[in-house]
């Protein structure tokens, strides 16, 4: 019964070993994808961003709705930032109460989306060691095996197996695990920045308004 049971797991260990290897090859190509993402919002938005917001700050006081605008628009935010805040304050005719309404929903969206951006890598950052580990101990009792029938070819197939899914493991965590935490932070700076901005034109909007 024992022995039966043992086979049963051998078998079951051997047929995960092929969507292991899968698994880990999906996770380099994820990981090299990410990079080549990182680069490129590296160079194309982040070195754009050059707003300093305690100035922005100090420029909108005292100032009208389009004033403010027009000096958001013409600051060193990201465009992303500046379209945000067009959509928070282009429409007419709005109250207090459902402008803030509308900042809350649109912040949070943006939220949501910057969320999304580090799916993949945290993804792979917790998987990665997972699939790795697996694909190590999976050939490592078919090694063992071959030791004692003295095949050291069928062992060093095995350890080869076993360090390959290893390094494949740690380096793609490794590579998604530092893009996410670097993502991270430029993306609560982003929001701090947002909702900083946002609720002081919201009282100078308002102020002005009245």
């Amino acid at each position: 019964m024992a022995s039966s049971l043992q086979n049963v797991l051998q078998v079951v260990a051997d047929a995960l070993l092929y969507p292991d290897i899968i698994a880990l090859l999906l996770f380099m190509l994820l990981a090299v994808w990410q990079i080549g993402d990182f680069v490129a919002e590296l160079f194309t938005e982040r070195r754009k961003l050059k707003a300093d917001v305690p100035d922005l700050l100090t420029q909108i006081s005292g100032r009208g709705k389009t004033e403010v605008i027009e000096t958001m628009d013409g600051s060193g935010l990201l465009a992303r930032h500046k379209r945000v805040l067009h959509r928070i304050f282009d429409p007419e005719h709005q109250s207090r109460t459902a402008r803030l309404a509308l900042a809350e929903r649109v912040l949070a969206s943006e939220e949501k989306y910057y969320s999304k951006s580090t799916v993949v890598t945290d993804l792979v950052a917790k998987l990665g060691p997972m699939a790795g580990l697996l694909g190590t101990l999976i050939p490592l009792g078919p090694g063992i095996i071959a030791l004692s029938n003295g095949d050291t070819a069928t062992l060093a197939d095995s350890l080869g197996v076993a360090f390959n899914t290893t390094i494949a493991g740690v380096a793609s965590s490794s590579v998604c695990y530092v893009i996410s935490h670097i993502r991270k932070r430029w993306y609560s700076d982003y929001m701090v920045t947002l909702e900083t901005l946002t609720e002081s034109i919201m009282e100078e909007v308002c102020l002005n308004e009245k």
